[in-house]
């Protein structure tokens, strides 16, 4: 059965560091890239990074590349995601998705693309 769990979402002052992590069960990181996604109130979801099934890319979303980290541990089936200066309007429910690919070095920040979602994590950014 293919799981995505999402981990780490806190309540955190302006200015702070939050490190999310989406850890997957019934498949590996080596077949599936992992996207970051998040959904603030009244918005809709958006796309903000992602690492291909081999590891060798990385994409975010230009607004973010600055503060926003992804990576992975092949060993834990993990897909973490490094928030630093966090602003109020990063406040959002963050998913993470896998999205399959005949070339193991894409991915993609397109929801409509990912084939499996996990639950989310909740960020509260608020002083």
């Amino acid at each position: 059965q293919f799981q995505l769990a999402e981990s780490g979402g806190d309540w955190v002052h302006p200015g702070g560091s939050v490190r999310l992590s989406c850890t997957v069960t019934g498949f590996t990181l080596d077949e599936y890239s992992i996207g970051w996604f998040r959904q603030a109130p009244g918005k809709e979801r958006e796309g903000i990074s992602c690492i291909s099934s081999n590891g060798e890319r990385t994409d975010y979303v230009d607004s973010l590349k600055d503060r926003f980290f992804i990576s992975r541990d092949i060993a834990k089936n993990t897909v973490y995601l490094q928030m630093d200066r966090l602003e109020a309007e990063d406040t959002a429910v963050y998913y993470c998705a896998a999205s399959r690919w005949a070339t193991r070095s894409l991915c993609s920040m397109a929801a409509r693309l990912a084939d499996y979602w996990g639950q989310g994590t909740q960020v509260t950014v608020s002083s």
